[in-house]
């Protein structure tokens, strides 16, 4: 049973994000030959990561989760065989505060990103995805990325195609496997507000261009099809009354209606066309692609919270926001490119569904088919995951093992080797039971989620609840 100290290493007074299922630990490992329920398919070959926050030493204020340094957790299939390794992500303030050996930054809940008085720490602990045969991991604010090996996870230093201003990385950048090339979004207070960049296959800066935006924002995430990228403008900006006094709030305008941008891959910044829709927030997208004259994005929409007469509550929705608390849908997005026409819809009412998955080979492309995590109100906490279809939101699978205390990390699909459909694989995911403090790496059929996991590794090392993950094929792994 874990202890006191495993519970709370820092005991309570940093808030809830260093506590249970949320508490950090401090052993990097490599762990094979680990016990398996079930048997792992010999047609898996390839990596699993999953990156998330791992605080190192006690915080100099209160704690939220992208304030913790970025750790990876990674599972590597071959031959019917897994290995399972963790590291932290060896940033500049990692290696600052390994020569201390105590904190030496603040949290976004006590400070904001260019506080010279209580600067920020560039965890690299969001995103994680492939590219050009490394991992490179990312932050919300768009900071610094790292790339990493993502077998050994040994950080291989920063990312050569960004420099700040206006070079920064974005969370989620995109990859097009077909074409090799990486698409990222840099946001930032001054104007124009954001940037935009490809870089190819070689890990070089191919294209950057100025986006202007009506005034500073703080999206999350972007899209990108075949031709084009999809970039947010959304209602959701900092005070400025907070960000004069050196401290990070946001804010949720009602009033304003959210905006997809479409933009040629290597378009200069005044060709992107603006379409208006219902105001909202979006964490992530799941996938987006061309049909005729129309771009068309799925995501999750986050849906503003409500007062006693139905009315959107501002205040309530920036909060939730803020702490991660997300009512979500999945929605559906079109922008006729020709006719400038826009329709949104629901694709199912009934679902609080995030951190979405798909098969990241066919991003930018038309998938069908999502793999997501039900999303319990508590911060971060996912309950079970599902399989929906994107075109008519029907949920054709789901699975939990235990609906209140299991925390599912973000399941990713990892395509069979010899791949014949577009759900022909597994889905993977990384599960801890706060009741029976187990761990788990869970590997399920992605034909038939329903059935539960096809294999269940046990493990010793408990995985902190965290951020995102991605699959890296064998292909993709070769390509370093």
């Amino acid at each position: 049973m874990a202890s006191h100290q495993d519970e709370a290493p820092f005991g309570f007074d940093h808030g809830p994000y260093l506590t249970g299922a949320y508490a950090p630990v401090f052993d990097e490992q490599v762990l094979q030959d680990l016990p398996i329920e079930g048997r792992l398919p010999t047609d898996l070959t390839g990596v699993y990561l999953r990156n998330g926050p791992d605080q190192r030493f006690e915080p100099k204020s209160m704690h939220h989760p992208f304030d913790g340094d970025g750790m990876l957790f990674n599972a590597h299939f071959q031959e019917g065989k897994v290995t399972i390794r963790n590291k932290w992500v060896r940033t500049s303030g990692w290696l600052k505060e390994s020569e201390t050996d105590q904190s030496e930054y603040w949290g976004i809940m006590s400070s904001y990103k260019e506080s010279p008085e209580c600067p920020m720490k560039d965890t690299a602990n969001t995103d994680v995805i492939g590219h050009a045969g490394v991992a490179v991991a990312s932050w919300y604010l768009a900071g610094e990325p790292y790339l990493l090996d993502p077998i050994t996870l040994d950080t291989l230093g920063p990312a050569p195609y960004t420099a700040a201003p206006g070079y920064g990385f974005s969370a989620h950048p995109k990859v097009d496997d077909v074409t090799g090339e990486l698409m990222f979004f840099d946001y930032f207070h001054q104007a124009p507000h954001m940037s935009y960049g490809v870089v190819g296959a070689d890990r070089k800066l191919k294209h950057h261009v100025e986006i202007e935006l009506p005034g500073s924002r703080l999206p999350h995430d972007m899209a990108i099809t075949e031709h084009y990228s999809i970039l947010h403008d959304l209602p959701v900006w900092h005070c400025e009354e907070a960000y004069a006094a050196g401290r990070h709030k946001i804010v949720f305008d009602a009033n304003t209606p959210a905006r997809f941008g479409v933009i040629p891959r290597f378009g200069a910044g005044d060709t992107i066309r603006w379409f208006e829709f219902s105001s909202c927030f979006l964490y992530h997208s799941v996938n987006a692609w061309e049909e005729g004259n129309e771009v068309v994005m799925v995501a999750c929409r986050f849906m503003p919270a409500l007062d006693a007469n139905g009315e959107i509550d501002e205040a309530r929705t920036a909060k939730n926001i803020a702490e991660l608390k997300m009512n979500a849908r999945l929605w559906e997005y079109r922008m006729n490119i020709v006719t400038g026409e826009a329709a949104e819809r629901c694709l199912n009412p009934d679902l609080n569904v995030e951190f979405p998955s798909f098969d990241s080979g066919k991003t930018g492309r038309f998938t069908q088919w999502a793999y997501l995590v039900d999303h319990n109100p508590e911060t971060l906490h996912w309950t079970g995951i599902r399989k929906l279809n994107t075109v008519t939101g029907e949920c054709v699978g789901a699975w939990s093992d235990d609906s209140e205390n299991a925390w599912y990390s973000e399941p990713w699909f990892a395509a069979a080797d010899n791949q014949r459909c577009e759900d022909h694989g597994y889905v993977i995911t990384f599960v801890w039971n706060n009741r029976t403090k187990e761990q788990q790496l869970q590997v399920f059929d992605a034909q038939d989620i329903s059935r539960g996991p096809i294999a269940r590794v046990h493990m010793p090392l408990r995985v902190p609840q965290g951020f995102h993950a991605c699959w890296m094929s064998a292909s993709q792994l070769a390509a370093a």
